[in-house]
Formats: structure tokens, sequence, C-alpha cells
């Protein structure tokens, strides 16, 4: 059994996952055509559509979006200083990186008012059809409504590792840090003094969490209904699971990330 193969093993109802070596699947566990909710991996595919808006011309990165002082590049960096399920300033703008369900529903009805377009339809007519990703629908909040499952999500990752609705440049742009130095927390995992985050990745950077040992500029996401996305290098990987996070993800996680990235 390989170190991937391994999470069918994971205590819970359903597992389904892929791994990806320059956007080909090479392994999948499970059913990855079952749907699941995948709560705040939401923000990886959400961020793509915000950002398919900015090279269409319909919004800026630098326009005023948020509170006030906050620009939609702050949004989608966790860095406008809202909370995370309310519009309403904790920190002022660029002081703390607080994660925010808030400011990505925020961002999409800035798109949304700047289109014409409810965002859910946006995303669905310029990424997810695009991507085949017709298994996947938005419903509900912007931060963490949307239901995929693996074969979508797969096709996703192989999208970000060779950008072809986004220019590459705009992609290499999402995974790289924003307002960087920033303290934060990263939620089910506490405080970090350097909450790395791109506009939607979470970028690993020196965090001893969920990624293990994947290497710095690893880019992704976990959800709180038991899912996760990564990209590092050549690789990429999908994991869906019916088991809401909680402790028995930790140090799981961690673990199988590690074993996995160093059997690669």
């Amino acid at each position: 059994m390989s170190e991937f193969s391994q999470i069918s093993q994971w205590p819970a109802d359903a597992v389904a996952g892929a791994l990806l070596h320059r956007g080909e699947v090479k392994e999948t566990v499970g059913d990855t055509a079952r749907e699941f909710p995948v709560a705040s991996v939401t923000k990886l595919v959400a961020a793509y559509g915000v950002m398919l808006a900015v090279e269409e011309g319909a919004v800026e990165l630098e326009q005023p979006a948020g509170p006030e002082g906050s620009t939609l590049e702050h949004l989608l960096a966790h860095a406008s200083g809202i909370s995370f399920d309310s519009r309403k300033p904790q920190k002022p703008v660029g002081e703390r990186r607080i994660y925010s369900s808030s400011g990505y529903e925020w961002a999409a009805d800035t798109v949304a008012e700047a289109t014409g377009m409810d965002f859910a339809e946006y995303l669905r007519e310029g990424v997810l059809a695009p991507l085949g990703m017709n298994s996947t629908r938005l419903e509900g909040s912007t931060g963490h409504g949307l239901v995929s499952t693996v074969e979508d999500l797969a096709a996703f990752a192989a999208e970000i590792q060779d950008p072809q609705l986004l220019h590459p440049s705009t992609v290499a742009d999402m995974r790289r840090v924003h307002f960087g130095g920033l303290r934060g927390i990263v939620p089910g995992y506490g405080s970090f003094k350097d909450c790395t985050w791109g506009l939607g990745f979470e970028i690993h950077g020196d965090k001893d969490h969920w990624m293990g040992a994947l290497p710095a500029d690893a880019v992704g996401h976990f959800g709180m209904s038991g899912t996760y996305l990564w990209v590092a290098g050549e690789y990429a990987m999908v994991a869906l699971t019916s088991r809401d996070f909680g402790e028995w993800c930790k140090p799981l996680w961690h673990d199988t990330n590690t074993a996995i990235w160093n059997s690669l």
C-alpha cells in the first residue's frame, strides 16, 4: 500500500482523494465522483473567480473594497481587519491576518456589483464550466459554501499547476505572500507570528501544522468539513472526507502529508 493510499484508512465513514503529478492524476482513493461539502477549500475556487474578474477588467486588486482603507487585495489575503463571520472591523486594515469568510463574501459582492452577475453564476460560467467541474456548485457563502468532488477539485488543482483560464503570472501572484509579516491564527492550529497567505491560498511558510513536511512554498487550504487541497512543486493532492475537522486530524494530516511528500 502506497503512502497516499493509506488515507483510505482514515477514521471517517467516507474518504476520497487524488494525487497528481504535473497535472495528471496518478492515484485515487474512494469514490472520486461523490459530492462533499468542502467548507473553506471554497476560498481557493472563489479567489480564482475574483482574479478572473480582475483579468477581465471588471475589478482591480487595488480598488477600495471592504471596510474603509481596505482593498480587494486585503479581502482576499485576510488582511482587511474584519472578523470571521461579520463585516465588523476587529483591527485596522493591514495590521493583523484575521481569517475571514465574511471578507470573501464582501469580495464576491464587489465582483457581482461590477459585473452585474450573481457571483455563483459568474463562477460557474467563468471557472467551473470551462474546467469541466460540472458536479461543483456554490451553495451559500463564498467563504465556505462549495460542494464538490475529488474529480472536480483534481481538475482545479491541475489548472493551478498549469494555468489555462488565468495567465500564469496571475496565478503566480496568487501563490506569493501578500502583506507579509502579519501575525494571525490558522483555525484549529493557533497563532503564528508570520501567518503567510497569498490571494486565496494559504502558504505553508514555516508553520508547523496540517501541511507537515511540504516545502515552504506549498500552497493550499483545508476545510472544517474534513477536507483539503495542496499544491507543492510538481505534485498536488485532494482529500475529502465525511467527518468534520477535529482532533482526529491532528497530527494525522501532518503525518500523512509528511509521509506522502517524503515518498515522492
